[in-house]
């Protein structure tokens, strides 16, 4: 995929495919209380524009697997959001109902409080029950972390046999963060996680945000605003989206 995509840092937009950018992109929608037309709506849009994934929260993964089925869009069960405070047999039963519910991969946030208090083999074998049970993007809450604490957080998600590490989720700092300090962290990642794929996320929200993400070294963005962004790359005018989801 990363060949197809390579002219996307150029700056001529005319060199990134929609299809590839398509391709890249976890269509997010985290938002409570929604109707099954509102989830039938997304889930046509992400059929339509042809996303890597789409992302939920773990009450929409069932019925967003019935929409999407026979798609190869792989749906995506959000777990243990904004820092992982629940407990490891907490974690193993969300992950459980995922699977359960259909979900083709979970994006499950690490402990960041046991992380940041230096409990490390907590951490990783925390991880390690969790990716047993389906494919594992691990979001470490890059926004929380120093630098060294990105690469070692790195270096315990590639050991912890997940597939892909990745920045953020929904209320981490990241998201005001400016975008140079988000490709850093990319970059970070990358280089202290050979082999791992990097998600990267945090309001992403443009053709040229998500271009610099996969210059950093990102092989899938997670953003609410694939639409938009698919649009940009098509050449088309982005239609303002105001449905009251949560941006990621």
């Amino acid at each position: 995929m990363r060949q197809n995509i390579a002219r996307l840092g150029d700056e001529d937009k005319s060199s990134s495919s929609p299809f590839a950018v398509a391709r890249l992109i976890d269509q997010t929608f985290l938002k409570k209380g929604v109707s099954e037309e509102e989830i039938k709506k997304v889930c046509q849009e992400t059929k339509e524009y042809g996303f890597r994934g789409f992302c939920v929260f773990p009450e929409h993964t069932k019925i967003s697997k019935e929409f999407l089925k026979d798609t190869g869009i792989k749906v995506t069960t959000l777990i243990d959001e904004p820092t992982g405070s629940s407990s490891h047999k907490e974690r193993i039963k969300m992950a459980e109902e995922a699977k359960k519910a259909g979900s083709d991969e979970i994006d499950v946030v690490m402990k960041i409080d046991d992380f940041k208090n230096g409990k490390y083999d907590e951490v990783l074998n925390d991880l390690k029950g969790i990716c047993r049970i389906l494919p594992t993007k691990v979001i470490i809450g890059s926004g929380y972390l120093t630098d060294e604490e990105i690469k070692k957080a790195s270096e315990i998600v590639k050991e912890s046999g997940a597939i892909c590490v990745k920045t953020a989720t929904i209320n981490d700092p990241l998201d005001q963060a400016e975008l140079s300090e988000k490709a850093k962290h990319v970059r970070i990642m990358k280089e202290s996680a050979p082999g791992l794929l990097v998600k990267a996320a945090g309001s992403i929200r443009t053709l040229p945000d998500l271009k610099m993400m996969v210059v950093s070294g990102a092989d899938i963005i997670g953003t609410s605003s694939g639409v938009e962004i698919v649009n940009e790359a098509k050449g088309t005018k982005k239609e303002e989206i105001k449905d009251g989801r949560t941006v990621e």
